[in-house]
């Protein structure tokens, strides 16, 4: 493969450990998408918050009961911005450049996550992506608004646990998720990661998170990627995904029309 030695370096440490941890060179675009979060956050809320501790001190200004439609609100407000989607992605495009393409679809719409301490109303339990219908061929874009460590992260299962996890898969399918959480916990790798870093991870990997017993709020969005031609699960293009890096001879190429037909 045609690869530069810190770009083979990046794609082993991807390929070996499910994941990569990448500093944000793209500052500026990062505080532009923190500033955006807050200041939709306080019109929602109504109130005066403050902007040094917001992020991490979530669990003073909304009740766990609010929660939800407060980050509902604000989900459909940063994803109507024009600018977001683009700066998203430009965060990590050197990286997704060499994981995944050039030439890409990106998920319609960046999800959010926030989990207050001691909040169980916002867990996602031990899962893959694939499980329901997300391609292998997809990507994740892991961007945290805090430091996060420790049950205030998510944690995933590496590449090697995981294939001797889905030899035992069938036999295990019956239990739920706990029960298969707490059969591997001992194996699972959890994430430590800062705000202004991203983490990329493949979402094909069992992964999730736990009641946040940390004393602080953990904010962080996610998004897909995946590259335009390869194949789809059941998230398809045009629905789920839009394309965003088409390059002119894929343009030209899809609007070819032979003269001989």
């Amino acid at each position: 493969m045609f690869f530069k030695k810190d770009e083979k370096k990046l794609a082993k440490n991807f390929i070996n450990n499910g994941f990569v941890i990448k500093k944000i060179d793209e500052v500026d675009l990062l505080k532009n998408i923190t500033e955006l979060i807050f200041q939709n956050s306080k019109q929602i809320l109504g109130k005066k918050i403050n902007r040094p501790d917001f992020f991490d001190k979530t669990q003073n200004y909304i009740r766990p009961e609010k929660l939800n439609n407060f980050r509902l609100s604000l989900y459909r407000n940063i994803n109507k911005d024009k600018f977001f989607r683009e700066s998203y992605y430009n965060l990590s495009k050197q990286y997704l450049d060499i994981l995944v393409g050039n030439e890409l679809v990106m998920q319609n719409r960046v999800n959010l996550s926030i989990q207050l301490p001691n909040d169980s109303s916002s867990l996602l339990p031990l899962h893959s992506d694939t499980w329901s219908g997300d391609s292998p061929f997809e990507i994740v874009v892991w961007l945290p608004l805090v430091d996060c460590y420790k049950t205030k992260s998510m944690f995933i299962l590496n590449p090697q646990k995981s294939k001797i996890f889905y030899k035992n898969f069938k036999k295990d399918k019956s239990k739920n998720s706990n029960q298969i959480y707490n059969k591997i916990k001992k194996d699972l790798t959890w994430i430590d990661i800062k705000y202004g870093e991203v983490l990329l991870f493949n979402q094909s990997l069992p992964h999730g998170n736990v009641i946040n017993k940390e004393i602080d709020t953990r904010w962080s969005m996610n998004c897909r990627f995946k590259s335009l031609f390869s194949p789809y699960g059941d998230k398809k293009i045009g629905e789920f995904f839009e394309p965003i890096t088409l390059r002119p001879a894929t343009i030209i190429g899809l609007n070819y029309k032979d003269p001989l037909s």
